[in-house]
């Protein structure tokens, strides 16, 4: 059974994950699995590789991402995503709400209002 830390990590985790996925996009165009490596690399640590695929097939249905199969050097062609001119709007909309939201927590947090 998960510990309450991992469960609550999980679950901020999935509230901030589509931005998150989308600003790696609109940052480098790029496919899944490095996706996943470079959120883990940055510290966001996705437990579930496979949530981040649900993700790219949310921001694709939205219209937000694009697909292109491009072909690999190691092995058959790779779906590269790339942002759409809606989803980087999307995405400065979301970073505007995520910077207020996290300055409101920020205040909470503080120690010196314990």
């Amino acid at each position: 059974m998960p510990s309450s830390v991992a469960v609550h990590h999980a679950q901020i985790l999935k509230g901030v994950l589509d931005m998150c996925v989308l600003a790696s996009i609109v940052e480098e165009p790029n496919y899944g699995y490095a996706l996943v490596s470079s959120l883990n690399e940055r510290g966001v640590n996705v437990p579930n590789e496979n949530s981040v695929y649900l993700v790219l097939k949310r921001l694709a249905k939205a219209g937000r991402i694009e697909a292109e199969l491009v072909p690999s050097d190691s092995g058959p062609p790779r779906k590269v995503y790339r942002a759409t001119n809606l989803g980087r709007d999307v995405l400065y909309a979301w970073m505007a709400d995520w910077t207020a939201v996290r300055d409101g927590v920020d205040q909470v947090l503080t120690p010196h209002r314990w």
